[in-house]
């Protein structure tokens, strides 16, 4: 073979493999059925939302009764963080009882970090009749409003979209037949029991209520009975206790930091020997801060004075059946709740005029602080000096009514006492939602503004 013919069978050999090649390549690289050809281009959009998501506002939610897991389904364009320092945003939830029966929930955004300095409220109102779940979405609501303050200085607004739906027609004026007053009833047995051990119980109660602006009524009555019977061997022994009460209060404001009123309060017990108690006492209170702020802060001083009516199922150990009682008393209540935790102490002290030495003091404490980061503390008691037992009776209690707790015995003290810490450490978010077994919730990211 010639050297031309031979160069020529070999350039022909070259060309067929870099077509060869050419043709794994295509089909390598090429979109065939079947394969994600966009996944690229989905990787980057989900990306691009991860990577907005770092830069979203990180939020510390201080609220004990709400439901987290919910929360944070419904609002996923924010980073939710265990520990409060680490938080752009603490928003502190608080609440009071309405006259409806409802609550108002005060939404306070404290802004940190890089958002230091701005704060804003909000308010979200519960009426009585609301279902839970009408609750926590309305409160979610407001919640979705007050953050996009903060989600408006972030780069994931981008991904946020605000809807607004209008009213087809004007609301028609609301007219209050009732006139703001809100009445309740209520009614409870309980029934269980053993070879041993029988026990039924009935309670019942009613409440009345009118709140405005200006002044507020309270009413509350109930009645419980208890049957209890015990067997042992041969041996049986039954216990009966009853008891009814009523009691309430009348209160007017005078302004921001004064009101004045009374209380009142009649009541009926076997187990502390009052055929009939019956107490009205006149009362005015001032507290420190104004009222308006009573949901984050309160110091209030409660002075009362007023004749007590006793009348008693036996002899008392002063030789008493029945009298008239002239007595006072004093509370003083702080109440305070802050970013570092909070404080509810009340010391309150009372006595009868007739003889000084019948007097009680009492203190009751609830702290929680959040110490340092990731470790939290807490106190709960109350201690009493008792020296006001008027009513115990002379017989004194047998031996089964002291097992059996049907009668007030006498002391000169109480107490209780709880404490307690935590502490945390680890990942400061908590964004993620598992609703496996249990916790089940669903949302999106969107606003609605109704």
């Amino acid at each position: 073979m010639s050297p031309g013919v031979e160069k020529a069978e070999e350039n022909l050999k070259k060309l067929r493999k870099l077509i060869l090649w050419g043709f794994i390549l295509v089909i390598t690289l090429a979109p065939w059925p079947g394969r994600a050809a966009d996944v690229p281009a989905q990787d980057s959009r989900t990306q691009s939302i991860e990577e907005l998501k770092k830069t979203a506002p990180k939020v510390y939610l201080d609220c004990g009764s709400c439901d987290l897991d919910y929360i944070k389904t419904e609002i996923p364009f924010v980073n939710y963080v265990r520990e409060r320092k680490e938080a752009d945003v603490h928003v502190l939830i608080t609440t009071l009882d309405t006259g409806s029966g409802g609550h108002e929930y005060t939404l306070t955004f404290i802004g940190q970090n890089r958002f230091q300095g701005q704060d804003d409220i909000f308010k979200y109102f519960s009426h009585k009749t609301d279902t839970e779940e009408e609750i926590r979405s309305g409160l979610t609501g407001v919640l979705k409003i007050g953050l996009m303050a903060y989600v408006n200085r972030t780069p994931i607004r981008e991904k946020i979209k605000v809807d607004f739906q209008k009213e087809e027609a004007a609301p028609s004026p609301t007219v209050d037949r009732w006139k703001s007053w809100v009445f309740s009833l209520s009614s409870s047995g309980y029934f269980s029991g053993e070879q041993a051990h029988a026990s039924q119980s009935i309670r019942g109660s009613f409440s009345a209520n009118r709140v405005t602006k200006d002044m507020k009524f309270n009413f509350t009555g109930s009645a419980s009975y208890r049957h209890d019977r015990y067997t042992y061997e041969d041996q049986t022994l039954k216990s009966n206790t009853s008891s009814y009460s009523g009691s309430g209060l009348f209160v007017k404001s005078l302004g921001e930091h004064w009101s004045a009123g009374f209380f009142y309060s009649v009541s009926r017990s076997t187990y502390s020997n009052y055929q009939l108690k019956l107490n009205i006492s006149p009362a005015i209170e001032f507290d420190l801060f104004p009222y308006s702020d009573s949901t984050r802060r309160q110091l209030r001083f409660l002075y009362k004075v007023g004749p007590t009516l006793a009348k008693y199922f036996e002899e008392t150990l002063y030789d008493k059946m029945k009298e008239t009682l002239l007595g006072q008393s004093l509370a003083v209540t702080l109440e305070l709740r802050e970013k570092w935790g909070s404080i509810s102490t009340s010391v309150e002290g009372s006595h009868y005029f007739h003889d000084l030495s019948k007097h009680q003091v009492s203190i009751f404490n609830v702290i929680s602080l959040n110490l340092v980061k990731g470790l939290n503390a807490y106190l709960f008691g109350g201690a009493s000096l008792i020296h006001d037992q008027l009513s115990l009776p002379k017989g004194g209690a047998t031996w089964e009514e002291v097992i059996l707790q049907r009668k007030m015995l006498a002391t000169s003290y109480s107490y209780f006492l709880a404490v307690g810490f935590s502490y945390s450490f680890g990942s400061i978010f908590t964004n993620v939602v598992n609703p496996r077994f249990g916790s089940v919730s669903s949302g999106g990211i969107s606003i609605d503004v109704d």
